[in-house]
């Protein structure tokens, strides 16, 4: 796991001080996203398509250079999300030759494959969705969806690499074909950007074709696939990784991907906070928190009772991320809850509790 950012699915106390200092690393604009306030389900993504979809438009090789700000670790080398790979910025970058072998160059991979959106641009070259990735990786991926494949098949460690990632039949819920699964600790990453694209090309995206989209303007992704996005949204938080790429592609293009800045905002699209609007002031730790005290005490009866000095919207998760109550709170709320381990939310603080 990385750094916890987000207040949403199965989350521990503990790691809700990281919120902070995330979301300190990098803020968008003041009043950068004040058109979404207030808008939920499709209609927060066509705001957000007027504030995010207009951009500068790169060529395909200004991704090369963008790649050397955007996509390095801190020892100097290419952060391949595709292999563990050591590329060198530049020298390694694939130039024509495709390899049988990990660890051999790196090359422009298109999240979202490019022929889903039948080679169009700007998309072809929007730097929020394409990765400097091991070529033979980025081969074995293909255009299939992402998805989860259990016992897929992982290409063999050369090179001094091991290979990321797994290509076999879908082991999801509600789909059988074909699918390439990501490592755990990128999922998150992947799924926020194709939240973006969903995004910036809201106007656009129904025309595209792929198992993993709608057809549609909303939800945009196939009823599996949104379910699938959003656990991996939630199990993997927005990481420094994202918050530092976001702001290097802002200089680049001069747009931002609004779930890494916001990431709350996925759950007022697709998650449980959907029969409300979004505000920008949820996700700011010191500005939600302020002024509000609350507690939760678990009675020998085995009820939990929410304690909050003025009106907050509590969430109740188990363990594995499932959401067990949610209501808008004030004063004194008893939860009756089954024996178990729970996230109890309030704004963006988090208790663990332990009902027995």
């Amino acid at each position: 796991m990385k750094e916890f950012k987000t207040y949403f699915g199965a989350m521990f106390a503990a790691t809700a001080m990281m919120a902070a200092s995330v979301q300190a690393l990098a803020e968008a604009p003041a009043g950068y996203y004040d058109r979404a306030e207030g808008l939920n389900k499709g209609d927060l993504l066509e705001a957000l398509e007027e504030i995010v979809g207009p951009h500068e438009q790169l060529s395909y090789n200004d991704l090369w250079e963008l790649f050397k700000e955007s996509d390095v670790t801190e020892d100097g080398y290419i952060w391949d999300m595709y292999s563990t790979s050591k590329f060198t910025p530049g020298a390694d970058q694939n130039r024509g030759n495709n390899s049988s072998q990990i660890g051999v160059n790196y090359n422009r991979e298109h999240s979202m494959p490019k022929s889903w959106f039948h080679d169009d641009y700007p998309m072809y070259t929007d730097g929020f969705h394409l990765y400097p990735t091991d070529t033979r990786v980025n081969n074995q991926r293909g255009n299939y969806p992402f998805g989860e494949c259990e016992g897929g098949e992982r290409l063999p460690s050369a090179n001094g690499a091991q290979a990321l990632g797994r290509l076999g039949t879908s082991t999801y819920p509600g789909y059988s074909g074909k699918v390439w699964e990501p490592d755990d600790i990128y999922k998150g990453d992947f799924a926020r950007t194709y939240f973006y694209m969903a995004a910036a090309y809201n106007s656009r995206i129904a025309d595209w074709d792929s198992d993993q989209l709608g057809g549609n303007s909303y939800p945009c992704f196939s009823s599996w696939s949104v379910s699938m996005l959003m656990e991996w949204h939630r199990l993997d938080p927005v990481s420094e990784k994202e918050t530092d790429r976001n702001e290097v592609i802002y200089e680049w293009q001069g747009n931002r991907n609004p779930f890494i800045d916001h990431p709350e905002m996925a759950e007022y699209i697709w998650g449980d906070m959907t029969d409300y609007g979004w505000m920008s002031g949820s996700t700011s730790v010191d500005d939600v928190t302020d002024g509000l005290e609350w507690n939760v005490f678990v009675t020998t009866d085995g009820e939990l009772i929410v304690t909050v000095t003025q009106p907050c919207t509590v969430a109740v998760y188990t363990i594995d991320g499932r959401r067990a109550y949610t209501d808008e709170v004030v004063g004194n709320e008893t939860i009756r809850l089954d024996s178990g381990v729970y996230i109890v939310v309030c704004g963006t603080d988090t208790r663990k509790v332990i009902v027995k």
